[in-house]
């Protein structure tokens, strides 16, 4: 909607201010029939002024050629505008109400100052609110129509994707530390699987805070090993190429490995990043109870059963995992305890994810009410997690459906235009 409210404010307001001083009602007349629809020649008056004034003297187009496009976009707007009809799309109150704020909020204005502007210009509010309704009924009718003939292949995202992170990391540079674990091709299978499982060992110590610099002195066989494994800071395109195949959109303090070459096994960590746009998100561990009111069980009954259960896990009595395997309306959840695993609270409905964001970890909430019903939560922990590979698959996504929404959206137009019947009934000449 932000793509169209700034331009369509000044359009409004042109051509709602041309509307007070319209020719006289006997003098408008039919100029072509669209379908069931018309277009009057009030209407190519209106929309030629908006024109005139949106645009200097000198870029204006002759006359005629003026009002041939003005017709064109006229027949284009009412062949919408039928579509819309007869998909049943209506624009209510609430959501004109809503679109109004946010442009009254783009021109830092309160509605009611928005409304006195308009008035200034002449533009009466129901004549606005009519073209704001307008524009929206067009835009949804267009969006519903064109993103069915939209397909989006994974494929096409990841590649991408991948686009937009090689440019992303030209200029990126990692501080990297090493450890190699010395293998050679033609060593026994025993061998083989002793080192892969120290590999995999000193992983398992580098995951729980051991310092990488004292493993890789005592166990890397690498060219830095009497560095502790140091490599210091270098782009993609000046470490090994097994290094920066690895390196990905890991960021910093990443643990990379164990990986296969052909000189054994490695262990990469990055100890810092520069130049990397990453996104980080709060993801947070919870568990909840749902109740649900039903014909037998109202909404008090519901809250009444949820202080019970609280007691009983205070008191304890009762585990909250216990309970909610046997009383939460959440099949999902119940089977695991209530546990709702690692998410990010965009996940859930306001409610709770308010409760869920202002919750103390280890603390149980009292209960409370959503859409889905009553609850209880918990939350168990919080954790930062890196969620740029994410975020440009996003992106890619984003800009594979701008670009084929606007290829389709013409190929729509096209068909539309194609199976409509428009005839031509006044003369353009006589609005000149």
């Amino acid at each position: 909607m932000k793509k169209w409210t700034k331009a369509l404010l000044a359009a409004a307001i042109s051509a709602s201010s041309i509307s007070v001083s319209a020719a006289p009602a006997e003098l408008d007349r039919v100029i072509t029939v669209v379908n069931e629809g018309v277009i009057l020649s009030s209407d190519i008056d209106a929309l030629k002024k908006t024109v005139a004034l949106n645009a200097s003297k000198e870029n204006l187009p002759p006359q005629d050629v003026l009002e041939k496009q003005i017709l064109d976009q006229l027949i284009m707007e009412e062949l919408q505008l039928q579509e819309a009809q007869r998909l049943g799309i209506r624009i209510d109150d609430t959501r004109l109400e809503q679109a109004i704020a946010g442009i009254a909020k783009e021109r830092n204005l309160t509605v009611d100052s928005l409304r006195e502007e308009l008035k200034r210009n002449g533009i009466s509010w129901s004549e606005y609110r009519d073209q704001i309704r307008r524009e929206m009924t067009i835009s949804e009718a267009r969006n519903a129509q064109v993103r069915r003939r939209i397909s989006i292949l994974p494929q096409e995202v990841e590649s991408l994707a991948e686009q937009l992170n090689a440019k992303n990391l030209e200029n990126v540079e990692y501080h990297i530390s090493h450890i190699q674990l010395r293998l050679d091709e033609d060593a026994q299978k025993t061998e083989r699987d002793a080192v892969a499982a120290k590999a995999k060992e000193l992983v398992t110590e580098l995951n729980s805070g051991r310092d990488f610099a004292a493993l890789a002195l005592a166990n890397s066989k690498g060219p830095k090993a009497l560095n502790g494994g140091d490599w210091g800071w270098m782009r993609l395109e000046e470490m090994p190429t097994i290094f920066a195949d690895q390196i990905k959109n890991n960021g910093k303090g990443a643990i990379i490995g164990p990986f296969r070459s052909g000189v054994g096994y490695h262990i990469l960590k990055i100890d810092d990043v520069k130049g990397l746009e990453s996104v980080a998100v709060t993801e947070v561990k919870a568990r909840h109870i749902l109740i649900k009111p039903s014909i037998v069980l109202s909404d008090d009954g519901a809250k009444r059963q949820l202080n019970r259960m609280l007691e009983q896990i205070q008191n304890g009595d009762k585990t909250f995992e216990e309970l909610a395997k046997q009383y939460s309306a959440d099949p999902g959840s119940a089977v695991k305890g209530g546990d709702l695993g690692w998410q990010t609270t965009e996940l859930y409905v306001p409610e709770f994810k308010d409760k869920v964001d202002n919750l103390p970890e280890g603390e149980i909430s009292e209960p409370f009410k959503t859409v889905h019903g009553w609850h209880i939560v918990e939350v168990l922990d919080r954790r930062q997690a890196d969620r740029t590979d994410a975020a440009m698959k996003n992106r890619a996504y984003r800009m594979l459906l701008n670009r084929k929404f606007n290829e389709e959206a013409q190929a729509w137009l096209q068909e539309l235009r194609a199976g409509a019947y428009v005839e031509q009934v006044g003369n353009l000449d006589e609005n000149s």
